[in-house]
């Protein structure tokens, strides 16, 4: 999974220029298409990190380093205007004139001004969230590349102008509750525990600290680090924390009851039509809720199936739920302390590395870590989430060790796979180091494919000899189990109203996820609806093109070349990806 915050500024960048493309071209001289629409491009991208300077950051441009985003609706509503005025001067451009590639970037390009626009629906309502809002802003400090004493006074600034959005996010959820459109109870109950957390922190112990308690020493004159933190403490107790506080007195007081106490976006105006529409969005099909719903029904009696043989495998002498509470509650599965678990991640991903030859013939050149989920956020988010490499810094997988008892074994390598390599940070990397293709691709993540090609990767864990242990496999296909129950419980509290409890059963019914993990996940679809959908959509046209290439190409096959033709392009919509590699099947099949 890649972190919801960085989703939004990181993968979803699209266009929010508002500038016209110049280009000067002799008089009577016919203007070439192709530098028409580069011109537009180069335009787009600088103007893109102007409006967005933390984007600008992850991508290595510093030039807006003590800037930040605000959150403003008329934010909001005047960069979906940019959007539009973006989407109306690159229809000006003829793609029927264009190059091959150019063709392909200017779907891209296309795709992402669209689903940016989207429909009229009021998100900014929404934005209340448990796994990456307003409360965690200290997680952005982490991810920036500090390489000399001004990147931390920038952060610096930075911090000093975002009390406004932390007053801006009180404003934004008055209106919301003015509107009826707000977000359920256990959301916005999550939201205050979590602001609580750094209120109550001392001052020494406060995340927004961390970052200057950690600088370089090298980087300042003596005391001068020293000076630095104290202007920090003073910031956070003067006017950090005090926004915090009115926000979070505003939240308790007035908007928690009075908090919706339906869970689906069919419990608010509009919200049946707009599910819809993200249904569509993060699949990049045309499937309804309804045909999703189906598919994940027929994934979870696949996938059962397979686990039951694995418990015959085993010679278990029980049931299937006899057999689930067995791996929830033995202590074999579990570690007793998080530094073991830990280290246990950091093994496995060592052990990885040297097997993917087995099945790639490219590779990324950004190194990758682990590090634990912080703590401020543990309790409340899913197992684990990776952070994308920027320059100077490399990729992470971050792994939840709050609460060791609970995070089983057998769910290490196909975590580790699907996080790190060859999931997340493989194909991640790639894109960004693709060459020859305008910026703005190799930052666009699809859902649907990002994260099908992260669950896809999973699969592959058997190739690579990780899941030889019968436990391990289960571990694996209690993973896809996951996501086919995504599919249903997602759909089913959206747009058939599901409870909570209903989605929790079907989890606990049919996989051996712990209890919180369960929950957690519940929780997570409930604020962030139809992001879940994209994954298991994605892996299985994933696989349906790898069965497809294997069946025509007989001995013409190599996995090599088809991991390699699904990633050299970046992140695509499932058509287009489908496309490529039947393209690609063709000119194998004739060569």
């Amino acid at each position: 999974m890649i972190k919801a915050f960085i989703v939004i500024i990181t993968l979803l960048v699209v266009s929010c220029t508002t500038i016209e493309t110049k280009v000067e071209s002799p008089a009577n001289i016919p203007i070439d298409e192709n530098i028409k629409f580069i011109n537009y491009l180069d335009n787009d991208w600088e103007n893109n990190l102007i409006k967005n300077p933390l984007f600008a950051s992850y991508v290595g441009d510093k030039r807006f380093n003590d800037k930040i985003n605000s959150n403003s609706i008329d934010q909001f509503l005047n960069q979906k205007n940019s959007y539009k005025e973006s989407l109306k001067i690159l229809q000006d451009i003829d793609i029927s004139k264009l190059s091959d590639s150019n063709k392909l970037n200017y779907k891209l390009k296309e795709f992402g001004l669209m689903s940016s626009i989207g429909p009229d629906f009021p998100v900014y309502y929404l934005r209340l969230n448990q796994r990456g809002g307003i409360q965690s802003f200290y997680e952005t400090g982490n991810r920036l590349v500090y390489s000399s004493k001004k990147d931390y006074y920038d952060w610096y600034s930075r911090l000093k102008q975002f009390s406004s959005n932390i007053y801006s996010s009180l404003e934004i959820n008055k209106a919301g509750l003015e509107e009826n459109i707000t977000q359920p109870k256990l959301v916005t109950k999550a939201v205050i525990l979590q602001i609580n957390s750094i209120l109550n922190s001392s001052i020494e112990e406060n995340p927004y600290l961390k970052v200057f308690k950690n600088a370089d020493e090298s980087f300042f004159l003596p005391d001068e680090k020293k000076l630095l933190i104290e202007n920090v403490k003073s910031l956070v107790e003067n006017e950090t924390n005090p926004a915090y506080q009115k926000l979070n007195e505003f939240l308790q007081n007035e908007y928690l009851p009075k908090s919706r106490q339906t869970i689906g976006l069919e419990g608010v105006p509009g919200g049946k039509e707009y599910y819809e529409y993200l249904a569509r969005h993060f699949t990049t099909t045309d499937l309804t809720p309804n045909e999703i719903h189906e598919i994940g029904i027929s994934e979870i009696k696949r996938i059962r199936s397979e686990m039951e043989s694995i418990i015959d495998q085993v010679k278990w002498d029980g049931d299937f739920s006899s057999f689930l509470n067995y791996l929830r509650t033995s202590p074999r599965f579990y570690y007793d302390n998080s530094e073991d678990l830990f280290n246990a991640y950091l093994i496995m991903s060592k052990t990885i590395d040297p097997l993917l030859p087995i099945l790639f013939k490219e590779f990324p050149r950004a190194p990758y870590g682990v590090k634990p989920i912080p703590d401020e956020s543990a309790p409340y988010t899913t197992t684990a989430y990776y952070n994308s490499p920027s320059p100077g810094r490399p990729g992470y997988f971050y792994a939840n060790l709050y609460k060791p008892e609970s995070r089983p074994k057998y769910e290490i390598a196909v975590l580790t796979v699907h996080e790190a390599v060859p999931g997340h940070h493989f194909q991640i990397s790639i894109a960004q180091e693709l060459e020859n293709v305008p910026k703005f691709r190799k930052y666009q993540g699809i859902t649907a494919f990002v994260e099908g090609w992260g669950l896809y990767s999973e699969e592959l864990g058997q190739y690579m000899g990780l899941y030889d242990d019968p436990y391990d496999k289960f571990g694996q296909l209690t993973y896809d189990m996951w996501r086919a129950i995504r599919l249903v419980v997602d759909t089913g509290m959206h747009y058939k109203n599901w409870s909570r409890e209903d989605a929790i059963n079907l989890f606990i019914e049919n996989s051996a996820k712990s209890l919180l993990d369960i929950e957690n996940e519940v929780d997570r679809y409930i604020a962030w609806p139809g992001q879940a959908l994209a994954y298991k959509i994605g892996q299985l046209k994933i696989l349906e093109l790898r069965n497809k290439a294997e069946d025509l190409l007989g001995d013409k096959y190599d996995i090599k070349d088809f991991h390699y033709e699904v990633l050299k392009r970046g992140s695509l919509p499932l058509d287009l990806l489908e496309f490529y590699i039947d393209e690609w099947i063709e000119q194998t099949m004739n060569s």
